[in-house]
């Protein structure tokens, strides 16, 4: 089986956040999961896509982490179908559907970037009560009472559950030390993959500044995070940061040395709002895997 290694949401190698992608031979059965897992850990990377043709534009996705199988990632969905683009399976132009345990997204390819349909936004939760507001800046290491914001902190899935968390300042976001036992614990009683803290402070008319940290699926810190991100924006609308139809530039990545710029999309359609994200792709390494 072919399989590429790719940096998301940058144009520079080493930058943004690294997938593996693996391409199952046309014709062939999926590995078995625990297989996928294992790739997933010997790869080393928070996510790796196996991708699984289906027609001329439509391709199968599933996720493996090293902990195990996720519904949908974005960086690695930015990463896939820029390297499918790159093999020749796509053209700059095209409109490709991925078919993912969340659904069947739209993807449009140009010749260096890839923008996806995240899956339908919703607002979970919005964590008001004051213990659990202080329960939840003390796990990033910051007081609630003197770094939190006017906006509270929401659950928000597009595609996946997030916890969006606002805080005051860039200084505030970088200086973050979480606890990542308590990080895990407190995503466990969400119901969340991870806690995606974030800015509203711009150094150069970025919307948002961006960290994010999902332990409870072996992924400490994340250097893009597209699903998060896909629900930042959804954050932006519902707080009314962004007009209707509006667009975004996230920045993260940054205390990693490893920056990283998501674009994002939200649309106000007949069905409700309709969200993308987007960014562009380099590749670093592609062979052979024997699985």
């Amino acid at each position: 089986m072919k399989f590429l290694i790719a940096d998301a949401f940058t144009k520079e190698l080493f930058g943004g956040n690294p997938a593996g992608i693996v391409l199952i031979p046309d014709g062939s059965d999926w590995p078995a999961c625990e297989v996928m897992k294992k790739t997933a850990a010997e790869l080393r990377y928070s996510e790796t896509a196996f991708i699984k043709r289906l027609s001329e534009k439509e391709f199968k996705l599933r996720y493996f982490t090293p902990e195990g199988e996720i519904d949908l990632c974005g960086h690695a969905t930015i990463a896939s179908f820029y390297a499918l683009m790159k093999l020749g399976y796509l053209a700059p132009g095209d409109t490709a559907f991925a078919h993912t345990n969340v659904g069947k997204l739209e993807i449009n390819v140009s010749s260096d970037f890839v923008m996806m349909e995240m899956g339908k936004p919703a607002l979970i939760n919005v964590i008001e009560d004051e213990d659990a507001l202080v329960e939840l800046y003390r796990v990033l290491g910051i007081s609630w009472h003197d770094k939190g914001t006017g906006y509270k902190p929401q659950i928000i899935a597009t595609g996946i559950p997030d916890i969006l968390v606002p805080v005051d300042s860039l200084e505030t976001l970088n200086s973050l030390k979480p606890d990542f036992d308590a990080v895990t614990d407190l995503t466990k009683k969400y119901d969340a993959v991870s806690i995606h803290a974030f800015t509203l402070e711009s150094l150069a008319g970025e919307t948002a500044h961006a960290r994010d940290f999902a332990p409870l699926y072996g992924i400490p810190e994340e250097a893009a995070t597209g699903t998060a991100s896909g629900a930042l924006a959804y954050w932006f609308y519902l707080n009314k940061i962004n007009e209707p139809n509006a667009k975004s530039r996230i920045i993260q990545g940054e205390a990693m040395g490893r920056p990283s710029e998501i674009l994002t999309e939200t649309t106000e359609t007949p069905d409700g709002i309709r969200v993308k994200v987007g960014g562009s792709a380099a590749i670093l390494a592609q062979g052979e895997i024997n699985i």
